[in-house]
């Protein structure tokens, strides 16, 4: 059965990409919990309740991009995105984005064993975390892909973030902020990359809809994440169910 995306014109380059853009305004750089981070409104226990949740998110994207790599019939794609969950998880002795992330924990004042055992990870976020896993999982390779545009979101929240952070929580050690630093250095051309790789394999409106639809989808995801946290930390009547 045809949909209407299937009759519809494909969208010019240049039109694809004013609406992955245009997404940005869904992205979690403005959620009433980023804001309460960034301007240390946040105790201690928040923000070590904030650093175990963002674990469940890290250690999973490895598992998304082995997914991609699994439902991908490209080998060009496949050797293309294989660096990705090497960053993820370190090769050859040198730690990777997760190892890193753990190193924050430590930081805050969290123990590495009560972290890796996900003992913190609230319900919604790993509902939402669980969600986006089988996303990657379970749709074309090419959404799986493009739900990661958010990329093109993200190195002014970075550099933002990891300035702010040293401003308000400066009992944190600065080698507890090696994951932001070295990230910030990447992402810019990660997504510039992911971009161009989802535009060229994107041939048809259908395609490109479900790019879009992909990555709202991912920002959802990202806002699910720090609703959880929101009510969990103070916002609302949550700090008593905690």
């Amino acid at each position: 059965m045809s949909t209407a995306c299937d009759t519809e014109t494909r969208w010019s380059e240049a039109e694809f990409r004013q609406s992955l853009h245009a997404l940005e305004a869904l992205y979690w750089d403005r959620h009433p919990f980023h804001e309460r981070l960034h301007h240390g409104r946040l105790d201690k226990d928040d923000l070590r309740l904030w650093v175990a949740n963002r674990w469940y998110y890290q250690r999973c994207l490895p598992q998304k991009d082995a997914a991609i790599i699994a439902n991908c019939p490209l080998p060009e794609v496949r050797r293309e995105w294989l660096p990705r969950i090497v960053y993820h998880d370190g090769a050859d002795g040198s730690p990777g984005g997760a190892e890193k992330w753990l190193h924050l924990a430590e930081a805050v004042g969290l123990e590495r064993a009560e972290v890796v055992s996900e003992r913190l990870v609230l319900p919604g976020v790993r509902f939402a975390v669980d969600a986006y896993l089988d996303f990657a999982r379970r749709r074309p390779w090419l959404e799986a892909v493009a739900s990661g545009l958010t990329e093109l979101f993200s190195p002014g929240l970075l550099s933002y973030r990891l300035s702010r952070m040293r401003q308000h929580y400066p009992w944190i050690a600065e080698e507890g902020f090696a994951y932001f630093t070295a990230r910030i250095d990447m992402v810019e051309a990660e997504g510039r990359s992911l971009l161009d790789l989802v535009v060229r394999h994107a041939e048809t409106r259908a395609q490109q809809q479900a790019c879009v639809d992909a990555l709202a989808f991912k920002c959802d995801v990202l806002s699910a994440v720090l609703d959880a946290l929101d009510y969990h930390t103070g916002a609302g009547d949550g700090r008593a169910v905690r």
